[in-house]
């Protein structure tokens, strides 16, 4: 008899990748958690007071700490480590610094054998996706992105609050870049199955006007909010994650829009971007592709087209790195 136990590691031990743990472990969503962090006395600090919480858990989930040369029988690594944007910058002006510690991360965690699933929250999210996938050489599904989940998320907060319901009662995805560019197709928006087109119009009084080209904005806005007030955000992308992961090891078949690779989808090839996806076992198994008005796919192309720029530019550094390696 074999009994297999569901692994996942952590690289990088900041307030993402700890919160991620966290998550992981209160939920009971695996068995083992691996810390995995350049400062190894930071891995060692959470994983000593992630511990603690075990004795008031249901679930005795292992937790400790690792290196990339343990990652080789993991079944998902959570990404976490990247360069965090500045003041006044984007996520994409943190490209150049963010391949640099992916690339770093990637090699060695390939060369301990690893063939399960990445999972990517280091922004830009799209494009250091795109890159591991790149690196790693592993099949498409193996490596996904945050992407949009959490950007949906709070769309659907948004939304909620506006028809005064519950938030898990409304369908509505952003899609494109997790960044400026992203978009919402608005006439595939539903709360319980009503489209909010509707919702709106016979519901005036309830509702007021409703701008949604604010509320667009509103949902591209929010983490600078967050980060503005608290310095970083770690809760809500936590959560995403814990619950990305939680739909592959249980073979969930959820659909949750993720960054993934698009090979004709959309009308798009060659390009990771926020889509919804179908994830079980396999990891992202099927590109959902719902069906947008000609002027909601036109903002979609815009947003892939800009994440295809910034790709562009991310395998331009990597030949940089290799003609760098070879002086």
């Amino acid at each position: 008899m074999k009994i297999v136990k569901r692994k996942v590691a952590i690289v990088g031990c900041g307030l993402v990748g700890s919160t991620t743990a966290f998550s992981l472990i209160t939920q009971g969503i695996c068995d083992e958690v691996m810390m995995i962090d350049i400062n190894k006395e930071r891995a060692y600090g959470e994983m000593l007071d992630l511990q603690d919480c075990i004795e008031y858990l249901n679930k005795n989930v292992k937790v400790y700490t690792g290196d990339y040369s343990d990652c080789g029988d993991v079944d998902i690594i959570v990404i976490t480590a990247g360069a965090p944007p500045k003041q006044g910058q984007t996520r994409l002006d943190t490209l150049e610094l963010s391949a640099k510690i992916c690339k770093s991360i990637v090699d060695p965690i390939m060369q301990s054998g690893f063939d399960g699933i990445f999972l990517v929250i280091s922004n830009p999210v799209d494009i250091i996706t795109h890159y591991v996938h790149f690196l790693s050489g592993l099949p498409k599904n193996q490596v996904i992105g945050t992407g949009t989940a959490i950007d949906s998320a709070r769309l659907q907060n948004m939304i909620a609050q506006i028809a005064k319901v519950d938030p898990r009662s409304v369908h509505a995805y952003s899609m494109g870049e997790h960044g400026d560019s992203q978009m919402v197709p608005w006439s595939t928006v539903t709360v319980a199955g009503k489209p909010f087109y509707d919702v709106i119009a016979d519901n005036k009084e309830l509702v007021g006007d409703v701008d949604l080209d604010d509320l667009l904005y509103k949902t591209t806005q929010e983490g600078w909010e967050i980060l503005n007030r608290k310095g970083t955000t770690y809760y809500g992308i936590a959560t995403a994650c814990a619950g990305i992961i939680k739909a592959i090891l249980d073979d969930e078949n959820r659909i949750v829009p993720v960054s993934t690779l698009l090979e004709g989808e959309y009308g798009e090839n060659n390009v990771y971007a926020g889509v919804p996806t179908v994830l079980n076992r396999i990891g992202a198994s099927d590109v959902l592709e719902i069906h947008m008005t000609p002027g909601e796919l036109a903002r979609f192309k815009e947003s892939t087209k800009l994440i295809r720029e910034y790709t562009d530019k991310i395998m331009a550094i990597h030949q940089e790195f290799l003609k760098n390696e070879q002086k």
